[in-house]
């Protein structure tokens, strides 16, 4: 089926991107998107220094704080209750811890600020650039790449998962190195206060990060059919909303109602065992704190009864351990959010890895051309050798007008397609003024090709820029005196703001009629020597078909001008008609020539056109 400019079809069947399924494959990925990722990283290496910095000193001001409650219980209220310093002094030194404690809090309070600003800031600066850079890239990919892939699915990629990286910058990267820096922190603090407390503390840790690293494997798992059954969601979905016309024509709306249930429920119950597994693990996690600080309770209550252990150092451990156990839920928190931004990175990259079109920068200046096209021996296909068009051969000569008609599937599309550097052909030439279009700069060979499609784009926005498309050199009197020439100027003035009038996006306020005389505009102010014409097939009021048969005639004068006809009348007025059969030439001959050859144009326009 042509592809390109022609129709679509609808298929049976997830098309989604096929994930990896194996944990190895999945480290791999995961390694490899993450190499990726911290290249976007570098060049605001040092504002994530700054923020690490400042976390690291947070950091130290919140373990700090435990550690001055137990001098002020051991040093002064212990003391100043036994009598060991006075009433004056316990007060003089509690009142000056206070206010330490009290300026740790505020220095928390500010450095903290600061460092969430910097830290978002610049997530979100590295987001933005990559967004650009992902919207960049989509431009220079080539017309094959949006054939193949969902408008939806591409739309996604550029805003939601570009967005959900946000959270692997701020909080996977200098949060990890923040609870790092906590825990190793927590144990050097406790191993300074009392190193037996310490060990029997830790007599839990291995029991702990056993079950974190089957936690991790087990959730690495999961991970990954999460990814599968998203992937076959959105595969699932991207197909049969782009197909929703035909599942509503033959009524096939229970049918795949009940396809996306069995696809939505095998997703919740991946998700589900997601949830049971973070349901296990938390609570799990919450007993070995509880357990470690029955260890502490026991063997320091003991020893503080022996008075080998001071209350203020008791304390400091209770707090500590409560404190320890945070950031290992928090890991767990981050890893989850770890493996949502590689899932999200692995699409972003999937974009950037793509190979883009070829521009044939080293190619000639095309300048103006005079209009002469040749297509020599011209092979095509879009997948492997299921060859569209075959052997195909002809000659335009400057401002000839040439119509090509066939079946659908004939290869009329396909040579619009070949011609505008859409797709490249596999065996012959396609020549312009005798130049292999291959060596020819892709943006010399557009600029001197305007086409006209079936389907009328037009972009959000006013008329005249619709008409210009952004093309700053275009002045406002150009585009007036382009739409005269085409008789847009009728509908366009009865406008209230005329040529500034808004129109929404793909221009669905106007009428099929009003939006192809503003395709024939922009065609004509871009002035170019060759004009590509895919027809539009829509039955349109006769007062309208007669302006547009005006207006063609006008916009295709003096140029070398290649139709797909669906008008008779454009048919009747090309100067040559070129009959296309599964890729090959049937015919050529005007009108006139073929229709008494009574062959296989007469055929066809006997079944099409006899009772026009």
């Amino acid at each position: 089926m042509p592809r390109g400019f022609g129709g679509g079809g609808f298929s049976q069947g997830s098309s989604g991107k096929r994930f990896r399924t194996d944990e190895k494959n999945y480290k791999k990925g995961d390694r490899e998107s993450t190499k990726k990722l911290i290249k976007y990283v570098g060049p605001y290496w040092k504002y994530f220094l700054l923020s690490l910095t400042l976390i690291l000193v947070v950091s130290a001001a919140q373990l700090a704080r435990p550690y001055i409650v137990k001098i002020v219980i051991d040093d002064y209220i212990r003391k100043g209750l036994s009598g060991a310093l006075t009433a004056n002094q316990c007060e003089a030194g509690i009142k000056f811890l206070g206010l330490i404690y009290l300026v740790l809090m505020l220095i928390e309070f500010i450095l903290s600020y600061f460092q969430t600003y910097i830290l978002e800031r610049t997530a979100k600066k590295i987001i933005m650039n990559l967004r650009q850079q992902v919207f960049s890239h989509i431009q220079k990919l080539p017309i094959s790449y949006f054939d193949k892939n969902p408008i939806g699915k591409i739309v996604t990629r550029v805003t939601n998962d570009t967005d959900s990286l946000n959270d692997m910058f701020t909080d996977v990267v200098i949060g990890f190195l923040q609870n790092v820096f906590i825990m190793i922190g927590i144990v050097l603090v406790m191993i300074s206060l009392d190193l037996k407390l310490t060990v029997i503390c830790l007599l839990v840790t291995p029991l702990m990060f056993g079950v974190t690293l089957l936690f991790k494997k087990r959730a690495r798992r999961i991970f990954g059919e999460i990814r599968n059954k998203l992937s076959s969601i959105n595969g699932f979905l991207s197909e049969h909303i782009s197909g929703m016309k035909i599942i509503q024509i033959f009524n096939m709306e229970n049918k795949k109602y009940n396809e996306f249930q069995n696809i939505n429920e095998e997703y919740y119950n991946a998700n589900l065992k997601q949830i049971i597994l973070f349901g296990v693990f938390r609570p799990f996690m919450d007993v070995v704190k509880t357990l470690s600080l029955a260890l502490i309770l026991f063997y320091g209550g003991t020893r503080l009864i022996k008075g080998t252990i001071e209350v203020g150092t008791l304390y400091a451990f209770i707090n500590y351990i409560n404190r320890l156990f945070q950031p290992i839920i928090e890991l767990t928190d981050q890893y989850n959010t770890y493996q949502s931004s590689m899932v999200s990175s692995e699409r972003i990259f999937g974009i950037l890895d793509e190979k883009i079109e070829d521009q044939h920068s080293d190619g000639c200046n095309l300048n103006k051309a005079k209009g002469e096209i040749e297509f020599k021996n011209v092979w095509f296909a879009y997948e492997s050798e299921n060859w569209i068009l075959k052997n195909l051969s002809f000659k335009i000569l400057p401002g000839q007008s040439v119509s090509f008609v066939g079946a659908t599937g004939a290869g009329k599309t396909s040579i619009i397609n070949l011609l505008c550097g859409f797709y490249e052909n596999q065996k012959g030439e396609i020549l312009i003024d005798g130049i292999n279009i291959k060596d020819i700069k892709t943006e010399e060979l557009r600029r001197n090709i305007g086409l006209v499609l079936q389907d009328v784009f037009l972009f959000a926005g006013d008329i005249e820029t619709n008409i210009k498309l952004f093309n700053k050199e275009i002045s406002l009197e150009d585009v007036k005196k382009a739409a005269q020439h085409v008789n847009a100027d009728y509908f366009i003035e009865n406008f209230d703001d005329g040529y500034k009038h808004k129109i929404n996006e793909k221009g669905t306020t106007l009428s099929m009629g009003q939006r192809q005389l503003i395709s024939f505009a922009r065609a004509l102010v871009f002035n170019t020597s060759i004009l590509v014409m895919d027809e539009a097939t829509s039955n349109i009021d006769t007062e309208t078909e007669t302006i547009i048969q005006e207006a063609l005639e006008k916009l295709m004068k003096n140029r070398t001008t290649i139709a797909v006809a669906h008008r008779l009348s454009t048919i009747k007025k090309s100067d040559t008609v070129i009959v296309l059969h599964k890729g090959e030439i049937k015919e050529i001959g005007n009108h006139k020539e073929l229709m008494a050859k009574k062959g296989f144009y007469y055929s066809l326009y006997k079944l099409q056109y006899e009772n026009l």
